[in-house]
């Protein structure tokens, strides 16, 4: 099993949001890198869940995978925010995966935060100009932020 941190804008999906529907596609992922990572995940890894792009960024809560990668639909939709004009049915360079939830943070783990742990320096969200939406986390990283919770 690996583990992963995924970032979403809480007014698009939030951690509430996912525990009130269970389930959810994540898509949207515009970055190739991110969504390598994405095409990386297998079903039973786990995430922690990101707020960005927000009043309070940070840790909100864990998911699982539910479902691996598959070509993003939103990236076929005219009308969507994420509508790439290249993709076709027959060649989609977009994935998305299927998430459920698994647990609400009773607060929320800022950002401010996390970059004061020791423990979690070599973590890429907490380093200078990273900005990716998906991301590997390490057992090590993992346990660190389950233990502030």
């Amino acid at each position: 099993m690996a583990y992963w941190l995924m970032k979403s804008e809480p007014d698009e999906l939030s951690i509430k949001d996912l525990a009130k529907l269970g389930k959810a596609r994540w898509d949207g992922v515009r970055n190739y890198q991110a969504r390598n990572f994405l095409r990386a995940m297998a079903v039973g890894d786990e995430f922690f869940f990101y707020h960005s792009s927000c009043p309070v960024p940070g840790i909100a809560g864990t998911g699982k995978i539910i479902e691996a990668a598959y070509p993003d639909p939103t990236a076929l939709e005219p009308e969507s925010h994420y509508f790439d004009p290249k993709a076709t049915p027959e060649k989609n360079a977009w994935s998305a995966i299927d998430v459920a939830h698994v647990e609400t943070f009773a607060n929320v783990l800022k950002l401010d935060y996390l970059k004061q742990q020791t423990a979690l320096a070599e973590m890429p969200l907490v380093q200078k100009g990273s900005r990716l939406s998906v991301m590997p986390v390490t057992a090590e990283q993992w346990a660190t932020v389950l233990a502030l919770r």
